[in-house]
């Protein structure tokens, strides 16, 4: 039982295992921007939250990670999401998530999406709007406790369920992308125009 004025437990959980079909099959995780890894910019965005889940394929990690995968594999990101929850060692109040695909989040980013679900307890999350006017539901914080409660019955329906679908019912408030950091990498040309 949390005592009033005790902050949120926050974990993360980033998602690394796409197919890119638009990049030939490409790691996105490995792809590299000055130097530095997509993952890597993901574990930098989250260097606030004490247990970070990568759900993909294994790969070296500058910090300690959990490890997940969906089973069985490529059941898409809601799958992702659900079997990153399911490897949290103490289940987090608030759960970061983030597509590795998207290499100008920050840990400010996380934290104004942190931010936005704490100062409304009737809310079960809070996603980044892009400049475009969508909801980017993969770089969001959500209510551990919200997710659980919309997970399928059946766990065999996780595999391919949209995640718009496992989101439907959750009360969501939006936070306004500042500057690119709503850019994703899905084709190479994308990925050239953020090294640029």
């Amino acid at each position: 039982m949390k005592h009033p004025g005790e902050p949120l437990r926050l974990g993360a959980v980033v998602l690394t295992g796409g197919t890119a079909a638009r990049m030939g099959g490409a790691d996105k995780a490995a792809l590299e921007i000055d130097g530095v890894t997509l993952l890597e910019r993901s574990l930098a965005a989250t260097i606030g939250v004490a247990e970070v889940v990568v759900v993909g394929e294994e790969v070296a990690t500058s910090r300690p990670v959990s490890r997940a995968r969906e089973d069985p594999p490529r059941g898409g990101p809601a799958a992702g999401l659900l079997a990153g929850l399911d490897r949290f060692a103490t289940p987090p109040d608030l759960v970061v998530v983030l597509a590795v695909d998207m290499p100008r989040l920050n840990a400010g980013t996380v934290a104004r999406l942190t931010w936005a679900v704490e100062a409304d307890p009737d809310v079960d999350g809070a996603v980044l709007l892009d400049a475009g006017g969508r909801r980017q539901t993969l770089a969001a914080v959500y209510r551990h406790a919200a997710l659980t409660a919309a997970r399928p019955a059946d766990r065999a329906d996780e595999h391919g369920l949209p995640v718009r679908r496992l989101l439907a019912q959750l009360r969501l408030t939006e936070v306004p992308a500042v500057g690119d950091e709503a850019r994703d990498v899905d084709t190479w040309e994308s990925l050239r125009d953020l090294t640029q």
